[in-house]
């Protein structure tokens, strides 16, 4: 989430340095004077969604969040069984056996707790690598495209993305999905 956020604050200062060279520029042009360039638009998430490869992507860390959930389930399991033998051995349980049994019990609970912001930073990390790897094949594939169509610049349209307003005309989405699906089978 915060790569996103930087990524996507570093693109906004992008645009907007752009729009300043080009309106600099016809500051310098005199009045009047209209620029030309050539603008598409493309949601990163209906690559991923449309595509082969993003849903592939999709899926790996459908499998792989799945396998780090079934540890903690195991797990989970594992604490509830001491809980319960823990309850029914209770009334038999010297005090020195009970203290020693809590105790156990909490140095477990703790272990879990661990593990389990482990396997969820590693669940973070797994997506940001995954989700980094297919933002840079979008940026190459967007970049083939843009130069076969004469485009300058693409803007980022997803949703909460800095594009405002698009024309439909504009969304180069289609074409994108279209060359990363040839490129990425």
């Amino acid at each position: 989430m915060v790569a996103m956020r930087d990524r996507r604050r570093n693109l906004c200062a992008a645009l907007l340095t752009v729009v300043f060279l080009v309106v600099s520029g016809c500051a310098g042009a005199g009045a009047g004077a209209k620029v030309e360039g050539k603008i598409g638009v493309l949601d990163p998430a209906r690559i991923l969604s449309d595509t082969n490869a993003g849903k592939k992507a999709k899926d790996h860390l459908a499998a792989f969040s799945k396998n780090r959930q079934t540890l903690i389930e195991l797990d989970e399991k594992e604490l509830r069984r001491m809980e319960e033998d823990f309850v029914k051995q209770a009334s038999v349980l010297s005090p020195t056996a009970k203290r020693e049994r809590e105790e156990s019990f909490r140095r477990r609970m703790q272990e879990y707790q661990q593990k389990v912001a482990e396997l969820n930073r590693e669940v973070q990390e797994k997506q940001k690598d995954v989700m980094d790897g297919f933002r840079d094949k979008i940026e190459a594939v967007a970049g083939k495209v843009a130069k076969r169509l004469g485009l300058q610049i693409i803007v980022d349209s997803s949703k909460g993305g800095i594009t405002l307003y698009r024309e439909d005309a504009l969304d180069i989405s289609t074409q994108v999905i279209e060359e990363f699906n040839r490129d990425y089978p």
